[in-house]
């Protein structure tokens, strides 16, 4: 751990230091608990399609699922970090993942659907306190890095889209002839790993109520934080692009499989569109510091619709990743964006119920985006799935756009 000690530029302050530690580790923890997401996202539809009989229309119920976890948990792990440290709120989040992995396991074995699908809300309960990962980051560093922070963070992506994904190939068949059921299993080391890294996390004034050094600084009411212009603008683009993203993600597999391609160009289609999500991130903040949270923003919204187009142009392999790689990217401006906006609207005693409500809000709707995937896959194909983009996006575009417009003339 000495490396982690010494990393920082010459000159740096032990705040912006230790800010560089954390989010070092935090970044490492990404790699591996983060590797949870694209396991159960790219499996979770197969293994449905596997276990259902003839309706598959619910075959991404388990995708469903999973986000549905990563909804419902992000308050209580929100409330338990709070009362407990974040540093032990994580690892008790890859408790929840190891559990969700061997539900999700026996669940293949005795063939049962709605019990898999319980397995990965569990996966998703483990995985909404990996997506605190990015506030503790920014919240224990100074305001001048806090968007690379969020960056670094995510940049554990990187490695969480070729760890998962390649669990998948190597363990996918490893109790066949039931399958999947190894990529699960394969959860537990994957928690142990990450538990073993987020055990040297040490966060600034992350205490319990009442101990030395806790953030007494009086809270405003949640319902007065969220109705500020700058949070819903935030809201409506970081769900906007975490929607979009999950829509297309969810059902590609799906679809490129009926398609006619492998499970496995399925799945390294989705590490490449995985990679894509992280990969920016490492140059993500330093965009944001030079251009403004807004015009990079802007920029993953408009990516996401040339993602829409490339789908649109049809159906061969390149259409498909290339689509997944541009969906990937425009997610990681999109939402870092809007999520560095999210950090610069509340206190920090306001934190724990702020960044809580963001994330069920959040994910509640990603979860149902996951659902309606399948949904309009089954019922309506592959391009009407991509048509819906573009209002999303557009609206997207015009919110932001509005509050610009509207600080613009405030400023005046």
């Amino acid at each position: 751990m000495a490396f982690l000690d010494r990393v920082g530029l010459n000159g740096a302050s032990e705040a912006e230091n230790l800010a560089r530690r954390n989010a070092l580790l935090l970044s490492a923890s990404q790699a591996f608990g983060g590797a949870a997401a694209p396991i159960a996202i790219s499996m979770g539809g197969l293994a449905g399609f596997y276990l259902l009989g003839a309706d598959k229309s619910l075959a991404t119920a388990p995708v469903t699922g999973f986000n549905i976890g990563v909804a419902i948990g992000a308050l209580p792990a929100a409330w338990l970090m709070r009362q407990i440290g974040r540093r032990d709120g994580f690892l008790s989040g890859m408790v929840m993942t190891a559990l969700g992995g061997i539900v999700a396991a026996i669940a293949l074995f005795r063939h049962e659907f709605w019990l898999f699908a319980v397995g990965m809300v569990f996966i998703g309960l483990g995985g909404s306190f990996v997506q605190q990962y990015r506030f503790a980051a920014a919240d224990g560093s100074p305001t001048n890095f806090k968007a690379q922070a969020i960056s670094w963070v995510l940049a554990g992506g990187v490695f969480a889209a070729i760890i998962g994904p390649q669990t998948v190939i190597f363990t996918r068949e490893l109790f066949a002839p039931v399958m999947f059921a190894g990529s699960f299993v394969a959860l537990v080391p994957l928690a142990l790993i990450t538990m073993g890294i987020l055990w040297f996390l040490r966060i600034p004034n992350d205490t319990r109520p009442g101990d030395v050094g806790h953030d007494e600084t009086p809270a405003r009411p949640l319902t007065q934080i969220i109705s500020q212009p700058r949070f819903m603008t935030a809201m409506v683009c970081g769900v906007g692009s975490y929607a979009l993203m999950t829509f297309m993600m969810t059902g590609a597999p799906l679809a490129m499989v009926g398609c006619g391609f492998s499970p496995e160009l399925a799945t390294l289609g989705i590490q490449w569109h995985v990679m894509a999500m992280f990969a920016p991130s490492f140059f993500t903040g330093r965009l944001i510091a030079r251009f403004g949270r807004d015009a990079i923003t802007a920029l993953g919204l408009l990516i996401l619709l040339g993602c829409a187009v490339v789908a649109h142009m049809g159906i061969e392999l390149w259409h498909f990743w290339l689509a997944l790689v541009l969906l990937g990217i425009g997610w990681n401006f999109g939402f870092i964006g809007a999520t560095t906006m999210v950090t610069a609207t509340y206190r920090p005693s306001e934190k724990n119920k702020v960044q809580g409500f963001h994330d069920v809000t959040l994910f509640g709707i990603v979860a149902f985006s996951s659902l309606m995937s399948g949904k309009v896959l089954n019922a309506w194909g592959w391009d009407a799935l991509n048509s819906l983009f573009w209002p999303v996006a557009a609206f997207c575009l015009l919110v932001l756009g509005a509050q610009n417009l509207w600080e613009r003339r405030r400023a005046l």
